[in-house]
């Protein structure tokens, strides 16, 4: 039978026309108004403005007690001060000495300069039962209790307490143990961190008979105990302390927290014993581990009783010492720099060793296949190429050098020639021997006759390189040179920071200006410049005036040279007395062969203040600084010399009481509006066309009282007195033969002195000279045509223009006159 189909397409289309036909007669043609159309929002708020308001409303924000806070304040993320605090970075290994009061300035101190250099901590641990204190070494820790069971179990919690999340590893030691500290740290760097670690020098079949107390004591001990701690306790393989015990953190912050335990089982007063217990009951291990992943711990037992046992020679011949990471036990401090002497002299060797092995690896892979660009293969391997110049001014020359002088020394067209120093020429005879060394060996049937040429260049980045001309012959006379060249160079060693004390730029300075009659207009000048720069500002220093009297000029009174400096120092400090800032003066008599009457343009071309007459300034300084006292801070400056703010925190910064003085290399600036070469600007930045740096003028330096005074104490016997009046000054001037040769300023005083203190020489563009001749050429004066003559060398006379200032001068000179003719 056929199923009845569904309905059509066409079904549905016709049941919804006639349903449509049908609503549209029925529904009625007002439907839309009865639905009520909705306004936008914002139109009905504006339109019930306008009605309110008028048209003229004008909208007023509210911004009472708005913003408002924040009702949870948000909680700023504090991080570590440094990256590896955050990233859970440690160092490598600390090392604890178990020591005694007896042996802190023997065993200790020796255990220390061996050791401590090599490794990143190290402390003594001893029983503090005095207060004594005088001892030679600071990194000492004393515990009250001197119960000796007890020590170990102080010394894990005082480890545990301060450096257990510093450091990865930690070693046990008595002070009688030799530690080869480069060899240990080499292993630790092969060992993963995070498993536990108790390695060293195993102890078997220890009993407790002989070490226990009495037996109420081990009654206690053995009651605490349960049968797990028995059976983990008879197997008796401890780590002996007298070889060193090695215990990573993880261990040491298990026995910390088990400490109170490991009191109670570790009775005896064998410190291997009651380690070794703590150790298994806190972190399960089940013994001394005599290697870990592959790596081991070697120790070496001295046999005291044999008779070579100190003898070196035969105890290297043994691997079991070569391979030693400890060596015990040492019966004298002086045996510690005799062990150490070897390792050294044997770490050096491996690292010689593996040197060469590595160079001749890399040359062989070169061996000219690929190119050195490619592979950077360069010699001497492993030191830099020379730096290339950004511009022609980059450009680094070449010296000429014979065994005596240099040629054009510094590139300084002032000298021709030079003679070397006693270090250059040390220098370039060892280099020069090395040479001849390596020409020996090269070419043995030729002989060295002699050197042909040297030149040199430094290299900052490099070193020192060297290329020797030498002439060789054949044969047992000379009848043909041969000219052969070698190139040696002198690399840059490891750059290392050198410490340096803590400073601060809150020093007061004590600033010494000293003044003759005839630079009374310059001091006036520098006085009104302290005020602006110093007295205004409220910096912290402190400015002595010394006043250097003729010997027959007046003091007092009308005629007195310095009577405006005088005036004018005593308004400034009433002017300034509520901020402390005040200027207090000094008055020196020179001697009579010093008091000629001296014209105000006499010294003008003179580098120093001081004329030819550079001593002068140690009697300034000798008679000024008992004015201020040993720990003051003392700038020692000219009248005619210009500074800023930041020269003097640079002054505070780099001068540091028994460890640096520091002489600043000012800018010497040229008169421009007399030789109209260049535009006078004192607030420019420097630049060659300006002026220059002027290294030759020793006037400012900067030094600590208590350092002046030690080296003047040990030039006192030699020639150079200490001045303690006026009258000691014509001491000074005499020319005693055992006076150190060339000490003509302070700076040279401290050279010769050989002082512990450094010397620091820089360039300081915050500090110029050259205003002295600008004043007098302001004021109507000029220049002497001609040199002085009382010793004013072209080194110690300033420079009015550069040198291609003064060509271009010539030249348009010379155009000129061809033009006329």
């Amino acid at each position: 039978m056929r199923r009845p189909s569904a309905l059509s397409r066409n079904h549905y289309f016709v049941i919804g026309l006639l349903l449509g036909l049908v609503l549209s007669c029925y529904i009625p043609q007002d439907i839309w108004e009865l639905v009520q159309q909705e306004e936008c929002p914002q139109e009905v708020a504006e339109n019930l403005l306008i009605e309110r308001f008028g048209q003229d409303f004008e909208p007023h924000l509210n911004l009472i007690n708005k913003p408002l806070a924040a009702k949870k304040p948000v909680k700023n993320v504090l991080r570590p001060r440094y990256y590896s605090s955050e990233l859970g970075i440690r160092e490598k290994i600390f090392i604890g000495v178990m020591t005694s009061q007896e042996n802190i300035n023997s065993y200790a101190t020796a255990f220390n300069r061996t050791t401590a250099h090599l490794v990143n901590k190290i402390k003594f641990f001893i029983n503090a039962d005095s207060a004594k204190t005088n001892y030679q070494l600071k990194n000492i820790v004393g515990f009250t209790d001197t119960r000796e069971s007890r020590r170990p179990f102080y010394v894990i919690k005082y480890i545990a307490d301060n450096y257990l999340d510093d450091y990865d590893y930690f070693l046990l030691v008595p002070d009688n143990v030799y530690v080869d500290a480069r060899k240990l740290t080499a292993l630790l760097y092969h060992m993963s961190i995070t498993f536990d670690l108790y390695m060293g020098g195993t102890r078997v079949g220890l009993g407790e008979s002989s070490d226990a107390p009495p037996s109420a004591g081990n009654a206690a001990g053995d009651e605490s105990l349960n049968d797990s701690d028995a059976a983990g306790l008879s197997d008796r393989n401890y780590c002996a302390l007298e070889a060193g015990i090695l215990l990573s953190s993880s261990v040491i912050r298990k026995m910390r927290n088990n400490l109170d335990r490991c009191v109670r089982i570790g009775i005896t007063n064998d410190h291997s014993v009651n380690i070794g217990r703590c150790v298994k009951y806190a972190s399960r291990v089940a013994g001394c581990q005599e290697s870990f992943q592959g790596m081991r711990q070697y120790s070496y037992a001295l046999n005291t009783k044999a008779r070579h046992y100190k003898d070196l020679s035969i105890l290297a011949k043994e691997p079991a010492f070569r391979n030693a990471t400890t060596v015990y036990p040492v019966q004298t401090p002086e045996d510690f720099y005799r062990l150490h002497a070897y390792y050294s002299k044997h770490h050096l060797e491996l690292v010689q060793q593996r040197g060469y092995a590595l160079e001749q690896k890399s040359y062989r892979i070169a061996n000219g296949s690929i190119s050195n660009k490619i592979l950077e293969i360069r010699w001497p391997l492993g030191v830099p190429p020379p730096s290339a110049p950004e511009t022609r001014h980059d450009m680094l020359t070449w010296q000429l050098l014979n065994g005596t002088h240099s040629f054009l020394p510094n590139a300084n067209a002032d000298r021709a020639v030079a003679p070397l120093s006693r270090i250059e020429a040390l220098d370039f005879a060892k280099v020069l021997d090395i040479a001849l060394q390596y020409a020996a060996q090269k070419y043995p049937k030729l002989h060295y006759q002699d050197l042909h040429s040297a030149y040199r260049k430094f290299d900052a980045t490099r070193g020192m390189d060297y290329q020797l001309h030498l002439n060789l012959y054949e044969g047992a006379t000379p009848k043909r040179l041969l000219l052969k060249s070698f190139e040696v160079i002198k690399p840059l060693g490891r750059v290392e920071v050198v410490p340096s004390p803590y400073v601060t730029e809150s020093t007061r300075i004590a600033i010494l200006v000293p003044a003759f009659e005839h630079q009374v207009t310059d001091a006036l000048d520098f006085v009104a410049q302290y005020e602006r720069i110093c007295m205004a500002n409220q910096d912290n220093t402190f400015l002595l005036l010394i006043f250097l009297y003729r010997f027959d000029s007046p003091s007092k009174g009308d005629d007195d040279p310095f009577k405006t400096l005088k005036k004018l120092a005593l308004d400034l400090s009433t002017k300034y007395k509520t901020d402390g800032s005040r200027i207090a003066w000094v008055s020196i008599r020179l001697p009579e062969q010093l008091s000629a009457p001296i014209k105000p343009d006499d010294w003008l071309l003179h580098a120093s203040m001081y004329g030819s007459q550079q001593l002068l300034s140690l009697a300034v300084a000798d008679l000024a600084l008992p004015k201020l006292g040993l720990e003051s801070l003392v700038l020692l400056a000219p009248p005619g010399m210009l500074f800023r703010t930041d020269f003097l925190n640079r002054v505070r910064m780099n001068t540091i009481q028994g460890f640096q003085v520091y002489a600043p290399i000012g800018f010497q600036l040229y008169p421009c509006n007399w030789a109209h070469f260049c535009k006078e600007c004192d607030t420019c930045d420097i630049s060659q066309s300006s002026g220059y740096f002027d290294r030759q003028n020793h006037d400012v330096i900067a030094f600590y009282s208590r350092d002046y005074v030690q080296a003047r104490k040990i030039l006192d016997p030699l020639g150079l007195p200490i001045m303690r009046s006026d009258l000691d000054i014509e001491q000074l001037l005499l020319q005693a033969p055992q006076r150190p040769a060339g000490v003509e300023s302070i700076l040279d005083m401290f050279v010769a002195a050989q002082h512990t203190v450094h010397i620091l020489r820089a360039v300081e563009p915050h500090l110029r000279f050259g205003l002295s001749v600008r004043s007098h050429l302001a004021r109507g004066g000029s220049l002497p045509p001609t040199l002085p003559t009382d010793g004013c060398g072209r080194q110690q006379c300033i420079h009015l223009a550069s040198r291609k200032q003064i060509g271009d001068a010539i030249i348009r000179y010379e155009d000129k006159s061809i033009l006329q003719k």
